[in-house]
């Protein structure tokens, strides 16, 4: 088994961001609509954030696919849904119920038995 490096775990990290400057954007951005909501989304420092974290996400995602069989690299963007549950309530005051809960465990286990899954 390939021991875990930290450019793996970069890339639920810079999803999550992503996730935080968009919905951050958005907030700034509000209902205009039109070509006024565009002028606003490409001057929006939430935005650019954005769309930088995952430029830079992407390339990592390369480096990783270079390292990894994609049936055991890509369950590893699984742990961005778990680090956007806790991040919402972190950041945001979102509530967290008991199925999320429940649902994030089963994530977790999940990366964890595809990381750990041995080739034939």
């Amino acid at each position: 088994m390939t021991p875990i490096r930290l450019t793996w775990l970069a890339v639920p990290v810079l999803n999550t961001l992503f996730q935080i400057f968009t919905k951050l954007g958005a907030a700034q951005l509000g209902n205009t609509g039109g070509m006024t909501w565009l002028e606003n989304a490409l001057t929006s420092h939430w935005i650019l954030a954005a769309i930088a974290v995952e430029i830079i996400c992407f390339f990592i995602w390369m480096t990783v696919l270079a390292e990894l069989d994609l049936s055991r690299a890509f369950p590893l963007s699984g742990i961005s849904y778990v680090l956007v549950i806790a991040t919402g309530w972190f950041a945001f005051g979102e509530p967290i119920v008991g199925f999320q809960i429940i649902g994030s465990g089963l994530i977790l286990t999940g990366v964890w038995l595809i990381a750990g899954a041995r080739q034939a």
